[in-house]
């Protein structure tokens, strides 16, 4: 049972958040932000209504605790509440909204077309680059001292078998291969995996494969590896969280999850130049993260740079079966 079951909104906190939900926009938005983290743009491109109604209908979500609100540089996003008596009630109420309502699965396939305009501008923008993906990767500091991190967890564990979600050209494959038993590498840029085949076959690494698969919906059974690696994937995510609890869907118990990614910064040209949804990532949000994932979060490393610092988050998956599993199973239903 987690914190907010053992500690429902007392009836006062009930009443503000079921008069705030009472709109059907708001219920629809509700639902809507229950699928990720969206800005106020793409909230008015899936709802069809105009940007003054639209933010005024976040605030009062917000405000009775239905909705997160962050912001993150000169972006805004909206999510559900994850925690608290409001996330508590907001996550009732989306079980509670019928999924065959004409309007909602009308939201859904707006969802979905928005999402599958971003891939698609992602993809174009990868096969740009696919050559020169390995440099590109390499922000904050060199990227031989992210290696050396990442090549020292590594050696000194072994793991049997390693997933590399996003994992481009392959890199990270490259160089932790001498340190595990086999290891697959995925991503949804066809450029990339044809580079990345590439680069396998040329240095006979024979323990090291590559698929096109989707990091939102992995194509391997519950705890198939013993470790997932994401480098420099997450700031692309449109929903962190999500592709975060897939990669601890298909971990073994005891098994190792390595984040490495940008610590929060300031750095705008990183969006309209290199396409980063997330301005990196503040080292409280990612351990919370893992915790509510049911991971056990373990000392990260920081590697600072002349401007952007690069930070190794590592979190241990339990080793006995808890009750993270049916609760990660319960968000994606929800």
């Amino acid at each position: 049972m987690s914190n907010d079951d053992r500690h429902p909104p007392d009836l006062d906190r009930l009443l503000g958040c079921l008069r705030a939900a009472a709109d059907p926009s708001r219920l629809r938005l509700l639902a809507i932000c229950a699928q990720g983290e969206w800005t106020v743009s793409e909230l008015v491109q899936i709802m069809g209504q105009s940007q003054p109604r639209i933010s005024r209908h976040l605030k009062l979500l917000a405000e009775a605790g239905l909705l997160e609100r962050f912001r993150e540089g000169s972006w805004v996003f909206y999510r559900r509440a994850r925690g608290g008596p409001g996330g508590r009630v907001a996550r009732s109420l989306c079980r509670l909204l019928p999924v065959d309502d004409h309007q909602l699965r009308r939201d859904r396939q707006r969802v979905d077309s928005v999402r599958e305009a971003r891939r698609r501008e992602a993809e174009r923008y990868f096969a740009t680059r696919a050559l020169a993906w390995d440099s590109e990767r390499d922000l904050g500091v060199d990227g031989r001292r992210v290696e050396a991190v990442l090549a020292e967890l590594f050696r000194e564990e072994r793991p049997e078998s390693l997933l590399d979600i996003g994992t481009g050209t392959g890199h990270i494959l490259q160089v932790l291969a001498s340190h595990v038993g086999s290891a697959v590498g995925v991503d949804i840029s066809h450029d990339m995996l044809k580079v990345a085949r590439a680069q396998l076959d040329r240095r006979e690494l024979r323990n090291c494969h590559v698929r096109h698969a989707d990091m939102y919906q992995l194509p391997f059974a519950d705890s198939s590896f013993d470790a997932v690696t994401f480098h420099q994937v997450l700031h692309f995510a449109d929903d962190p969280l999500a592709a975060l609890g897939e990669a601890v869907r298909v971990l073994r118990p005891a098994g190792r999850l390595v984040v490495v990614d940008l610590l929060r910064h300031d750095q705008e040209w990183l969006r309209s130049e290199r396409h980063h949804r997330r301005l990196g990532f503040a080292e409280e949000e990612m351990v919370g993260w893992f915790r509510e994932l049911g991971l056990v979060p373990e000392a990260p490393r920081r590697l600072p740079g002349s401007e952007l610092t690069v930070v190794v988050w590592t979190a241990r998956k339990s080793r006995v079966a808890d009750n993270s599993d049916l609760q990660q199973k319960e968000r994606r239903a929800a």
